[in-house]
């Protein structure tokens, strides 16, 4: 108990603490345009905000993105896997270009796109009018019906590499004599990869999609870079609604609200990923 106790003091200081802090916070109507009135108003405030239209705006494109980005994370971290689970040659020097996403800042990650989905001198629009794709300059992220998507697509390759990896030690791990057991009783490639590489991913899978989950649902920099909430509503997630409640209107109380409300929903949502795939079969 003597050497846990310095890590349970640290995570009391850096963890515990602000979580409680926070939910005391949403239990008074503080603004800071009023510093010296706070009363208090118990739960007003999240029925403030479960009443507010623009919460459940951010509800329905916090969960678009967070399923885009997850799935997309998942499915593109497959592919690499089980490429880098092959023997050909420049193997390691492709494992080397596949860690620098994942090595770039999140801050860089969304400047850099920004750049690339620039209306103007974005290499995106450069390459498709150069390919014949587009017969003009597109205005990517003014885009409603796109910019959302964008946002994601920065992300999945932003944390793709991480997935990868994780997937790919959990498949170094299955058992070689399944695969040749399968392959002696007929088995297809393509039934070995369903029956054999798929279930034995489980584990990997069911760490991808926590992780990922977390991550995605709280994503905050990259809307604050690239599209700051817009066009319109069109990237109007709970992260952001928290930061223009707290930092823009300066009403505390309601942020610290929308803020529980989120962390509770990802609390929630890894354990339901957590007991739908790491019950046994």
């Amino acid at each position: 108990m003597l050497l846990v106790l310095p890590v349970m003091a640290v995570l009391a200081i850096v963890a515990v603490y602000p979580i409680v802090h926070s939910f005391y916070t949403s239990l008074y109507d503080i603004v800071l345009t009023r510093p010296h009135r706070a009363p208090f108003v118990g739960f007003a405030n999240y029925m403030a905000v479960f009443d507010d239209a623009r919460f459940w705006v951010a509800v329905r494109r916090t969960t678009v993105y967070t399923i885009v980005s997850v799935v997309g994370t998942a499915a593109l971290a497959l592919v690499f896997a089980l490429l880098l689970n092959e023997a050909f040659p420049g193997r390691r020097l492709l494992s080397i270009i596949l860690l620098i996403p994942w090595a770039t800042p999140s801050i860089v990650n969304g400047l850099m796109w920004k750049w690339i989905y620039d209306p103007n001198f974005g290499s995106l629009n450069g390459l498709l009018d150069r390919l014949g794709l587009i017969d003009r300059y597109q205005l990517w992220l003014a885009d409603p019906d796109k910019t959302l998507l964008l946002v994601a697509q920065a992300a999945i390759w932003k944390q793709m590499p991480l997935a990868a990896i994780l997937l790919l030690v959990t498949m170094k791990a299955i058992p070689d004599d399944l695969y040749r057991a399968a392959k002696v009783d007929g088995a297809t490639v393509l039934q070995r990869f369903l029956h054999v590489t798929i279930p034995g991913l489980r584990s990997g899978f069911l760490l991808v999609f926590v992780y990922e989950t977390m991550i995605s649902i709280r994503h905050f920099d990259l809307f604050a870079i690239m599209t700051q909430g817009g066009p319109g509503d069109a990237t109007f997630t709970v992260s952001w609604m928290i930061y223009t409640e707290t930092f823009n209107s300066l009403r505390f109380g309601t942020g610290s609200a929308i803020a529980f409300i989120l962390s509770m929903a990802t609390f929630a949502l890894s354990y339901a990923l957590i007991r739908l795939l790491g019950k046994d079969r």
